[in-house]
């Protein structure tokens, strides 16, 4: 089953697709310096895959690539960073 991470910027959500099927998002705010991820969901047929993780780790990645701070009001993102050390650099600690 292939799994793919995609960018949907029309919708302003990072998309984890599984056969081509979107199986979870991550929304977001892009402002001109940072983008706040506002809240991330996995279908429920889809939970306790890893797909969670795997679509916040490339969306963190994604955003440090930019250059964009990472505001982390999604309770799913705030503890990934938590649990992953070299994303904390990301968060912009204004917000």
């Amino acid at each position: 089953m292939p799994i793919e991470v995609v960018d949907n910027s029309t919708q302003n959500r990072f998309e984890v697709l599984v056969d081509g099927k979107v199986a979870g998002f991550a929304d977001y705010r892009l402002l001109p310096t940072k983008v706040v991820f506002t809240h991330t969901e996995v279908a429920p047929e889809y939970e306790g895959q890893g797909l969670a993780g795997r679509l916040v780790g490339h969306a963190l990645q994604a955003s440090a690539d930019t250059g964009l701070r990472v505001v982390p009001l999604c309770p799913y993102v705030a503890k990934y960073i938590e649990r992953h050390p070299e994303f904390k650099g990301l968060v912009d600690e204004r917000e």
